[in-house]
């Protein structure tokens, strides 16, 4: 699986991303045409008994095409509750294996096996199991985004939206561990008053914002409000207004009364932002460098041709060893637990 480096330049990012794009493109001589495709993938939909979910981070044509959209914690939850035979899971690698974990009598397909995440491949499970090795009295909270055998190896999963809430509930008097991004531990751990042991990891889409071009967009927008995701880096948290997962940054900017808004978080939010606001402006900013990276190229792998590919073949499937998943699914099962 092909993968990116936080410091890439726009060139070598769109190399390695065509060669992951052609590497997994479905043929679509016999497929329908773009016009079609979405009757067509509505028409699969019922006849496979399916639900399709997309992470805010997915293109605007899957998103208007899922039948539930939202964050890790949310597509989780329903992931959990549906009663559809089929799961078609638009977003990335972990997400469908959470999905599968939660709801193994089900099948999950995602619609392209080489849509990854930096963080999760970031925290290979050997690796992360000397970690632990080195810390035997921690508690070890895991973000969601890491491989179901991390998941294994975790006490208590969380996601941006709930973990600072999370880590406040843990026993005072024990020590823990938190992987696999730093950049979201470091603020869970301001934000909760507990000191955290970080996994070095981080997102390379929240690791490449230009704070140059963030502080340009706010001398030309001075009204407008700085929304940011806490997986960035802490000097570019500085500069925000509200910090948030994207569910709980799109509700700010439903609650706010500014009339603008400069996001700092991967571009696909801004969609369900300008349809639920349309009479509000919402700024992205750029990579450093002049770089694309804010666009998560791995998001970006899913299509709707690939979409419908999935459910005409009903692959890729999401597997997982029985062991593993038993494991995994009980830090999964506490987070919803404890997040009521």
């Amino acid at each position: 699986m092909p993968r990116l480096s936080p410091s890439c330049n726009r060139s070598s990012q769109a190399l390695v991303f065509a060669a992951a794009s052609t590497t997994a493109s479905p043929s679509s001589a016999s497929g329908p045409g773009a016009a079609e495709l979405p009757a067509a993938i509505d028409a699969l939909r019922r006849q496979r008994k399916a639900v399709i979910l997309a992470h805010y981070y997915q293109a605007p044509d899957i998103q208007d095409i899922a039948d539930f959209i939202g964050d890790s914690l949310e597509l989780s939850r329903k992931a959990a509750a549906t009663d559809a035979e089929v799961i078609v899971f638009c977003g990335v690698h972990f997400m469908a294996e959470t999905a599968k974990i939660l709801s193994p009598e089900k099948t999950v397909l995602l619609p392209d096996l080489e849509a990854g995440c930096t963080l999760a491949d970031a925290c290979p499970a050997d690796a992360f199991a000397a970690f632990r090795a080195e810390h035997p009295e921690h508690i070890v909270v895991s973000y969601i985004n890491c491989s179901a055998a991390v998941k294994a190896q975790s006490d208590l999963i969380c996601t941006s939206s709930n973990a600072v809430d999370l880590v406040r509930q843990l026993p005072a008097d024990r020590p823990i561990l938190f992987a696999p991004d730093q950049n979201l531990g470091r603020w869970v751990q301001r934000q909760s008053g507990r000191p955290l042991t970080l996994w070095p990891g981080s997102c390379i889409v929240h690791e490449t914002f230009s704070e140059q071009a963030l502080l340009q967009l706010k001398l030309d927008h001075p009204d407008a409000e700085v929304l940011a995701h806490p997986e960035c880096q802490q000097h570019l948290l500085d500069q925000a207004d509200f910090i948030g997962s994207t569910s709980k940054l799109l509700h700010r900017a439903e609650a706010s009364a500014a009339g603008a808004f400069i996001v700092l978080t991967e571009p696909g939010i801004l969609h369900q932002m300008r349809k639920a606001l349309p009479q509000k402006q919402f700024f992205e900013v750029p990579g450093a460098d002049g770089c694309s990276c804010n666009a998560c190229p791995y998001m970006r792998l899913n299509t709707l041709e690939k979409l419908w590919h999935c459910l005409h073949t009903m692959a890729p499937a999401i597997e997982l060893d029985e062991a593993t998943r038993q494991r995994a699914l009980a830090p999964i099962q506490r987070m919803l637990e404890m997040s009521r």
